[in-house]
């Protein structure tokens, strides 16, 4: 039987880089493109089967942070599909990023310069606002419009025979200090990226432990540091261009320095090739390329506990029940 990959965020970037590489490994996979933009999408659908002419590859338009959308893109995946065998949670907003100059002319020349480089901590503020679903952007795109999109696709995800995987592009800048449950849409705070994907670190954990025995698994990714609409939006593209050649250098010093969106997509592709079973829920996969450019990858155990995931999860369950029965009183 075939397998049924769906990206979202698929048009560039990580995602695209994924594609290209799944359909390299797998030519006979039947792979959907879930992107905001279909313009974009059908140019990167035109890119890949200009070197997999005979690829099975379809475009599907959803936007994550409009839950219209995603409701109307899994019904239209279930008229598709009988199953999805890998569900890659990919797309994702920074919206606005500011970064501090002082504190990055302060942490260049100190010894957290590669930990500053790698995960921004100290340097990215970023300004969010409230959709027209009533919830912060940021968590609605990142973490809830994909939460949604799996309760949505369950039926399809969830099958014993063989195991389904659910694959999410966290990142390193993943902080606890940034993330709190009372306020877990971070509507008070500035470092709303960095909230949401350890929010989804949390939502991985616990959707093993209520989806596990009906055959969903779900793993975490770390691509490094990338070189993506995202990073760029975060300084001039001339500064990205003075400092590369000493991001190359520090290369050399830190494997998670990943640069290219292929690179960056190394743990997400290995993952396509693992038994889900044997994976460990409380690891995050990076993917990692040494000083001479080889890609591999690692894994570190997160920094999470079972207790926060579980009371995380029952707070999107309750708001899971506010925001259908808003829809449905709209939609009456």
């Amino acid at each position: 039987m075939r397998k049924v990959v769906v990206v979202t965020g698929a048009n560039s970037g990580i995602g695209l880089a994924l594609c290209e590489r799944l359909l390299s490994e797998d030519d006979q996979i039947r792979l959907c493109l879930a992107c905001r933009n279909m313009q974009r999408a059908e140019a990167a659908r035109f890119a890949l089967l200009s070197s997999h002419p005979s690829a099975d590859i379809s475009i599907l338009r959803v936007d994550v942070g409009n839950l219209k959308s995603v409701i109307q893109a899994a019904k239209e995946l279930k008229e598709r599909y009988q199953r999805v065998d890998f569900l890659y949670l990919n797309a994702g907003i920074m919206p606005n990023p500011r970064i501090s100059l002082q504190a990055f002319i302060k942490g260049l020349f100190s010894r957290k310069a590669i930990s500053m480089f790698a995960t921004g901590e100290g340097l990215l503020t970023q300004e969010d606002k409230v959709t027209e679903d009533g919830l912060q952007e940021v968590f609605e795109t990142n973490v809830f419009g994909h939460y949604i999109l799996i309760r949505e696709l369950e039926p399809l995800l969830c099958h014993t025979d063989i195991p389904s995987q659910l694959i999410w592009t966290s990142s390193s800048n993943a902080r606890r200090s940034a993330f709190n449950l009372s306020d877990y849409q971070h509507s008070q705070g500035q470092e709303s990226y960095s909230s949401s994907k350890y929010a989804t670190d949390l939502l991985s954990l616990a959707l093993n432990k209520h989806f596990n025995k009906q055959g969903m698994y779900s793993s975490v990714v770390c691509p490094g540091l990338v070189m993506t609409n995202l990073t760029y939006g975060i300084l001039p593209s001339f500064f990205w261009t003075l400092i590369m050649p000493i991001m190359y250098l520090i290369r050399v010093f830190t494997n998670s320095f990943t640069i290219s969106s292929y690179n960056g997509a190394e743990a997400l592709l290995w993952l396509f090739k693992q038994r889900p079973e044997a994976l460990n829920p409380l690891a995050k996969y990076q993917s990692c390329t040494s000083g001479l450019g080889n890609n591999y990858v690692e894994h570190t155990n997160m920094d999470l506990d079972e207790e926060t995931s579980d009371q995380f999860y029952n707070k999107l369950l309750e708001l899971e029940k506010q925001v259908r029965k808003k829809i449905t009183s709209v939609n009456k």
